[in-house]
């Protein structure tokens, strides 16, 4: 496999691949990206060690020995480390062209993972690797969410063409060396391009990341897998009380660390032992985890196109005019409604004439009074005081609506009196789409940004969330966003001391402040989580990575599965996947609840769905037949089958290990 990328996502993707998988890797990375430590994951600190001091003798004594793409060390910085699984080979290059990825083996590889920053490099590159191997896997980092389908249908028509030829051209190769060859053979010849799993994947780790981030900040927030239409809702539930049942919704996901709401208490990961979480329970974990809070799968629904918003007259009248103004308003029409209930009692006249005539009172258009009644007489005065009184109002409503308009391109500032809020430090990439996600929660945000251009001020602007622009290390920033008053601090910058130094000083603001770090390597976020717990034990403290958070995906969709989506329960991992059930035979032919293996997969749904009307995500079968997700445990797995289930990233390794394809020709 080839992963491709300039940030730590490369790095984390690799390592997960190697480590989880057991897969051989190559990794293409620029020369800037040599010094960054890559994470351990599923192998030990000491072999990790020993594979970069290899790594660090081959490079400097193998320059210029490698021919070909698959022997000796590498060209042009390449350094290669074995052959054996879970092996890399690392190769440096500051561009990436079609020429480096055919020497780092696209032609041959089974999938291919394009993860860098610039959404262009990653298109260009895809493009070409399509050219070059119109068999093997693609999986995209896009961030340009409607981009992705365009491409991601692209170049799965690319593929599906280019593997049509090549078996038309297989039937009448193998139909010119046979002769008459039969219709059995000339399937035969060209039924190897089936056999090819070339899905293109687009996958954004700012959407996989961001609702991770914001539930992490927000205490009682759902997590939420989208895909398709098709809507998994994980939500995460306190331990119950004495005497009370633990409602176990649709299925019991994880069991959460007995401590995890506890600001003391560890943050648990996948080396915690029998004290973290527990992914995956069978009904005798649960029922035995007393005290230990539940992640539960509570609704399943597809959610079609998004309605317009359609806002009414009253919020757009709002947005215009201030509370004053608009109160001012509904008290001179109870004045002019109450002068002209009392023309219809004074002057006899029918309601609608009492009513026209206050009108004309009001305006000052109307003939004097005299001769007529004393009561008519001071009616039309009192009229003419209140229509004297709408002028202003009037004028201040216009000077105001304009106001408006003219400051509709500018950013809001915190109001006064502002508390319970999130402040947001960055709105970036990740920043931008935790910000849509915290609205969507109706959660209260205060943004905090040094970039005046950067991407995410746009959506703020439209969602009417105030900004502070500024340094966040600057003094007084951090109090202009109002953090003394704040239920919630995401440091969610590019850089890590920047965000480091903002909790810290946060902190000596708001010593009880819930805070929660961007943070680029995981062993970095899990010291700096464990440093600042010790430090202030009252607070409630959590670091995450964002490639930790993305990379199990990527690895997924890489394994040529379709990945619905990921779920973070603490600082593990809970993956649902599309999984054909045919040549698995941990699936085929054992029923539901043999087939369920804890700790590991659960089968959640079954897609009843005709084999030819299945498309890559199963969710769009929701339109017709749909899911079922009632699935009796009796019920026996056919090969045919196709099951939505839920999984770890070593039991998706387990289940979805590549097993050896038979090239053509081979």
């Amino acid at each position: 496999m080839v992963v491709a990328g300039d940030d730590a996502l490369a790095h984390r993707l690799a390592a997960e691949l190697r480590g989880v998988y057991g897969e051989r890797v190559t990794l293409v990375v620029p020369p800037a990206q040599h010094g960054v430590r890559p994470p351990v994951v599923g192998r030990t600190r000491a072999t990790a060690l020993f594979d970069r001091v290899s790594a660090a003798v081959n490079r400097a004594s193998g320059n210029g020995n490698g021919g070909g793409a698959g022997a000796g060390s590498g060209e042009a910085g390449g350094v290669r480390t074995g052959e054996a699984p879970g092996s890399e080979r690392v190769l440096e290059a500051a561009e990436l062209t079609e020429s480096l990825l055919a020497y780092a083996g696209v032609e041959r590889a089974a999938a291919l993972a394009l993860v860098y920053d610039d959404d262009e490099t990653n298109i260009r590159a895809a493009l070409t690797a399509r050219r070059l191997n119109p068999r093997i896997r693609l999986v995209l980092r896009l961030y340009n969410r409607r981009l992705g389908q365009h491409i991601e249908a692209l170049l799965d028509q690319a593929s599906a063409l280019a593997n049509a030829a090549a078996a038309a051209d297989s039937v009448l190769t193998a139909g010119a060396d046979a002769g008459a060859a039969s219709g059995p053979d000339a399937s035969r010849a060209g039924g190897s391009a089936e056999a090819f799993d070339a899905s293109t994947t687009v996958l954004s780790d700012a959407d996989t990341a961001a609702p991770a981030l914001a539930a992490t900040a927000v205490a009682g927030t759902s997590k939420v897998v989208q895909t398709d239409g098709l809507m998994l809702r994980a939500v995460e539930r306190p331990p119950p009380g004495p005497g009370e049942v633990a409602d176990p919704g649709l299925c019991t996901l994880a069991l959460l660390s007995a401590t995890t709401n506890d600001p003391a208490g560890a943050d648990g990961s996948e080396s915690s032992g029998a004290q973290g979480p527990q992914l995956l329970p069978d009904e005798r974990a649960v029922a035995a985890a007393t005290g230990r809070g539940t992640v539960v799968l509570e609704n399943v629904s597809y959610s079609g196109p998004e309605l317009s918003s359609g806002r009414g007259v009253v919020p757009w009248f709002g947005s215009l005019l201030s509370r004053r103004l608009r109160w001012s308003f509904a008290g001179l029409v109870a004045c002019v409604v109450g002068l002209a209930v009392a023309s219809v009692l004074v002057t006899k006249e029918p309601p609608l004439q009492a009513t026209y005539l206050t009108l004309l009172d009001l305006f000052a258009i109307n003939d004097p009074a005299i001769g007529q009644p004393l009561g008519r007489q001071i009616l039309q005065l009192c009229s003419g005081v209140v229509g004297l009184l709408l002028l202003p109002v009037l004028l201040a409503a216009v000077l105001e609506a304009l106001g408006t308009f003219r400051s509709g391109s500018a950013l809001r500032k915190p109001p006064r009196g502002l508390s319970g809020h999130v402040v947001l430090l960055g709105v970036g990439k990740i920043g931008t789409r935790v910000l849509a996600r915290l609205r969507e929660l109706r959660i209260p945000v205060v943004c905090v940004e040094a970039d005046p251009e950067a991407r995410g001020l746009a959506l703020a602007r439209r969602l009417r969330v105030p900004v502070v622009l500024g340094d966040v290390t600057q003094e007084g920033v951090l109090e202009a966003a109002k953090i003394h008053r704040a239920h919630a601090l995401l440091a969610l910058t590019s850089a890590d001391t920047m965000n480091l130094e903002a909790v810290l000083y946060a902190r000596t603001v708001r010593p009880d402040l819930r805070v929660v770090l961007r943070l680029y390597d995981d062993d970095f976020a899990t010291a700096v989580y464990r440093t600042l717990r010790a430090a202030h034990p009252d607070a409630l403290t959590r670091s995450r990575s964002v490639s930790h958070l993305a990379a199990p995906a990527f690895a997924g969709a890489m394994m040529g599965r379709q990945i619905l989506g990921a779920i973070p329960v603490e600082r593990r991992v809970l993956l649902f996947a599309a999984v054909d059930v045919g040549g698995h035979p941990q699936l085929e032919g054992r029923t539901v609840g043999e087939a369920f293996r804890a700790g590991a997969w659960r089968v959640l749904a079954l897609d009843t769905a005709p084999p030819g009307e299945r498309r890559a995500a199963p969710a769009s079968a929701s339109r017709g037949p749909g899911l079922v997700w009632d699935l009796p445990s009796t019920y026996v797995l056919r090969a045919e089958d196709r099951v939505v289930l839920a999984a770890t990233r070593r039991g998706l390794a387990e289940l979805l290990g590549r097993r050896p394809r038979q090239r053509a020709g081979a």
